[in-house]
């Protein structure tokens, strides 16, 4: 990747890198790295463990400062739902991750630039690299702009099906029943892709995708609930 584009992402980001390998090596996918027959040190796997840990940090702050009044339970809670692999995909997007990182030809043809596991991963690798070019506060200024904001979307993120089930409970007959449908089902074992669909009493609403059934099925309950707030 040119030192242009490598501009350019710290420009969206804002932040300016000291030592632009350490930009390089968060971008680095193990695929890639792999693929060149590069030391394991070379890809982002251990930025992102050292990125999840000061995204842990932050996030906790965060909410702690905030609610004064608030029970260690639901802090735990609302936690999860911002640093969710969905919460951090989408924040990932929101930066155009995809469009940067270093992936091997079989990931890139797979679609790996648009995959949750992938882009949570190098975001939090990202924020690995930023603690250990600038420090925690430039660190911290990272997570807060990109991750917690927003706060409401995100605890969506990390469980829809759950809101979804108690929204139509408390709205409509309680015998109203969600079905999540499989509609396909794709990639290698260790590389599964499903897209589902999300009904209600019979009646198509949206759909998800995840490389987990799971994950598949709160994005479309995630969708869903959109749709149902937009029908109101």
């Amino acid at each position: 990747m040119s030192r242009e584009r490598l501009g350019k992402f710290q420009n969206m980001i804002g932040y300016h890198f000291q030592n632009e390998n350490l930009l390089k090596n968060a971008l680095t996918h193990s695929s890639y790295a792999n693929e060149k027959h590069w030391q394991y040190a070379a890809n982002n796997e251990r930025l992102e463990f050292l990125g999840d840990a000061v995204l842990e940090l932050v996030s906790s702050e965060f909410i702690f400062l905030g609610n004064p009044k608030m029970e260690e339970g639901k802090m735990t809670k609302i936690r999860a739902s911002l640093v969710c692999e969905m919460s951090l995909a989408e924040a990932a997007r929101q930066i155009h991750l995809g469009d940067y990182i270093y992936l091997g030809k079989g990931e890139y043809l797979t679609g790996g630039n648009k995959r949750d596991s992938i882009l949570s991963d190098a975001f939090e690798a990202v924020i690995g690299a930023i603690y250990l070019d600038g420090g925690f506060e430039p660190a911290g200024t990272f997570v807060r702009t990109f991750v917690l904001s927003d706060i409401e979307k995100k605890q969506l993120f990390h469980d829809s099906k759950t809101i979804l089930q108690e929204m139509i409970q408390d709205k409509r007959h309680e015998n109203t029943r969600i079905v999540y449908t499989i509609l396909s089902e794709h990639g290698p074992d260790h590389n599964k892709q499903f897209e589902v669909c999300c009904e209600i009493n019979g009646v198509q609403y949206a759909k998800g995708s995840g490389h987990t059934k799971k994950a598949a099925e709160q994005k479309a309950a995630y969708e869903t609930i959109l749709m149902l707030r937009n029908e109101e």
